[in-house]
């Protein structure tokens, strides 16, 4: 094996370690499909240039009990905040860790990115009561560019576009940072919240707004221009009548959304102004918008049946705040095995997302953790 050969092998190593993916040489081993003696070799090499440590033995399934393995210096703490267009949820976790408790604080995504972030990073501040943070994680509520770390035609947050967000960050803080797009680090979230891992998931993100990630062997798909899962735009014909914030018409977001719904009742004359307001009439039997939610739900399926015989998942998992609703969650199955091939869904998985809000802070808190542990190994 060359020495460069070597060298990405033990960055992959290190960033599962990193990530929290991967806690012992068995499960590196499963993760990165290299055997034992091959994991053991990097291993080895990373313990002897200091980037990772051994730490308390861990609990026995059979066999010799095995040695934590982490990075060095995990003390540190992680801030992550997921972004939404009038809220921040927030929260700290320790480096490689688990995450614990959220918290969320109001904001306006129409103040620019400067205060709101300012705003975001003094709460997470106030949450690491004064330990180290090693690195910033943020998920934004549209197209985010890989390359540029910014946010791409984004219609609600003006000021934002053309801004290297991450870039932004670590002026404010100091430390490095990521960005992502909110449905991609949800999708991470959730791919990872289950045991065995989908070799490929479609995770679903259905509230005010709608939007997808793909993740495939344990990564984020993001397609040639890095927006691929976007399917808030795709054509349906229900909504051919309705202008999009994109200026085009008939995209799915207009009938199949949070903020579609709203407007939908309020053109009928019901007194709603939140999708919340919306969740709680659906849930009291208000026969509009229990009629409503469930066409909401058809016209997300159908979209989803086109995925689905297409890219022939393994699994979809159902997030956000419509996703409650069972009259939309039952349209949106039922279309899905109608419209789709037998085969498409045999072994298809369709389920409710397991992390709830929280799957983006978990999403980002990887790949903040990846990003750190390829910077430590240069």
């Amino acid at each position: 094996m060359s020495r460069t050969s070597s060298s990405a092998a033990e960055n992959q190593v290190l960033a599962v370690i990193g990530s929290g993916r991967a806690r012992s040489r068995r499960e590196i081993s499963a993760i990165l499909n290299l055997s034992a003696s091959t994991v053991s070799q990097h291993v080895q090499s990373l313990l002897a240039q200091g980037l990772i440590s051994e730490g308390e033995v861990r609990g026995s399934t059979g066999g010799r009990r095995a040695r934590e393995l982490q990075l060095a210096g995990e003390t540190d703490q992680l801030g992550v905040i997921d972004l939404g267009g009038g809220h921040a949820r927030l929260a700290v976790l320790p480096r490689g860790g688990e995450l614990g408790d959220s918290s969320e604080i109001s904001v306006d995504l129409r103040d620019g990115a400067e205060a709101v972030l300012e705003r975001c990073i003094a709460e997470i501040r106030s949450l690491a009561s004064g330990q180290t943070l090693a690195g910033i994680g943020v998920a934004l509520p549209g197209p985010v560019d890989p390359t540029t770390h910014g946010v791409v035609s984004p219609s609600r947050m003006p000021g934002w576009a053309g801004r290297d967000i991450a870039a932004l960050i670590e002026s404010l803080t100091g430390v490095p940072a990521v960005v992502e797009n909110d449905a991609n680090a949800m999708a991470l979230g959730e791919h990872f919240a289950r045991t065995p891992h989908a070799n490929a998931s479609v995770t679903v993100k259905a509230g005010t707004a709608v939007g997808s990630g793909i993740v495939i062997d344990g990564s984020v798909y993001r397609g040639a221009g890095g927006v691929a899962g976007d399917i808030t735009h795709t054509r349906v014909a229900a909504a051919h009548q309705y202008p999009c914030s994109c200026g085009n018409f008939g995209c799915l977001e207009t009938v199949a959304s949070g903020a579609a719904l709203v407007r939908l009742l309020q053109n009928e004359g019901v007194e709603v102004t939140t999708t919340q307001e919306v969740l709680t009439l659906v849930r009291d039997g208000h026969p509009r918008a229990t009629a409503l939610a469930r066409s909401a739900g058809h016209h997300l399926g159908e979209v989803l049946c086109a995925v689905v015989n297409f890219f022939n998942p393994s699994a979809i998992y159902l997030g956000g705040s419509l996703s409650s609703l069972e009259p939309f969650v039952s349209a949106l199955r039922s279309e899905i095995y109608e419209g789709s091939h037998p085969l498409m869904t045999r072994d298809l998985t369709i389920a409710p997302a397991a992390l709830g809000a929280d799957a983006s802070l978990v999403g980002v808190s990887r790949q903040i953790n990846e990003h750190l542990a390829q910077l430590t190994r240069g």
